[in-house]
């Protein structure tokens, strides 16, 4: 059987880096079930000259737009076929249109680890009818200062987010309007007032760029949004069916706060209990949602209960609960809204 080599990314978070292989070996998996048809037949953790890969069989070669699915796993830094003795490089192409410091330059306390973000995008992307190929609306209901609105963008896709937190929003404004001009890209950015009846009841960005002045020319622009509201309140301001996917990183109880006018608590239940119809109305038939949050603040089947509940039906994925801090062990749920 053929056989192949994936070499990890060194991450900056050394937990987050303990845990990497074992990740990438589920995260493999779901690419497997979603994109390359059942092709791999086993994975495992090896050592080769001392370094930590991922190794698997499949059971038929993998193609050029195989090795370019794989391109995209979170953490993978070269993918090899294995000959014998040797590694043989294979040529990676990734979806990734922009350079990578729209991810990596901003540090900030609290901030997701930027290989976690694309994990979550990726897992949930491949949930939807879409995949990851195709170009995407992606919706983070809980940006913060945009990470996962970055990482959808580097893809090529149309990034929207909602934050209660007036300072996360007008840090990313300043971020990203500051972000494009450095790279000279062709764009259009402005912050704006929403009102309803008069009441100002939120701030919207809105950003419009290509790579270049041709494409812009051409209609081939990326469209990124966010909206400085509680999230609650999410279809005041989208439309219902706008998003083909939605990913969020959910608050992680005393170290950040629920939001949504729920107050501090340890637990993103209550929060989503009220939250998760809301974003459901805004998934496209055949988009998916996914959730990361604190196991310590409510069981996956609890999270299960909400979105079923809410009229998605819950994937059955390879487990990705791992250890963040003495008061933060994350995991993901990812459900699908049916066509």
């Amino acid at each position: 059987m053929p056989r192949y080599a994936l070499l990890i990314l060194p991450a900056f978070n050394r937990v987050y880096g303990e845990s990497s292989v074992r990740l990438t070996r589920n995260e493999l998996a779901v690419f497997d079930a979603r994109g390359l048809g059942g092709k791999v037949v086993d994975s495992a953790e090896t050592t080769i000259g001392g370094v930590p890969y991922v190794t698997f069989e499949t059971s038929a070669d993998l193609s050029e737009s195989d090795i370019s699915l794989l391109s995209n796993l979170s953490s993978v830094y070269a993918i090899f076929g294995i000959e014998g003795t040797l590694l043989r490089p294979l040529t990676m192409s990734s979806l990734d249109r922009l350079s990578t410091d729209l991810i990596t330059i901003q540090k900030y306390a609290g901030k997701t680890n930027e290989h976690f973000t694309k994990l979550l995008l990726n897992v949930t992307a491949l949930a939807g009818d879409k995949g990851l190929g195709e170009r995407l609306a992606v919706f983070d209901p809980l940006c913060g200062r945009g990470t996962t609105l970055n990482q959808a963008l580097m893809y090529g896709y149309d990034a929207y987010g909602l934050d209660v937190d007036g300072k996360d929003f007008e840090a990313y404004a300043g971020f990203i309007k500051t972000w494009l001009r450095n790279k000279r890209l062709k764009h259009t950015a402005e912050t704006v007032p929403v009102r309803r009846e008069r009441a100002l009841v939120g701030r919207r960005l809105n950003v419009t760029f290509g790579l270049s002045k041709e494409a812009v020319k051409a209609g081939d622009v990326q469209h990124l949004a966010m909206v400085n509201a509680d999230t609650l309140k999410s279809r005041e301001f989208f439309k219902p069916r706008s998003f083909d996917v939605l990913v969020t990183d959910t608050p992680y109880g005393v170290q950040h706060g629920s939001k949504g006018g729920s107050g501090l608590s340890r637990s993103p239940l209550e929060l989503l209990r009220q939250a998760v119809p809301v974003w459901a109305e805004l998934l496209r038939p055949g988009g998916a949602m996914g959730i990361s949050w604190n196991t310590y603040g409510g069981k996956s089947s609890e999270l299960a209960q909400i979105l079923t509940g809410a009229g998605l039906e819950v994937m059955d994925y390879p487990d990705f609960e791992h250890w963040v801090d003495q008061a933060i062990v994350r995991d993901i749920i990812v459900a699908r809204r049916p066509a």
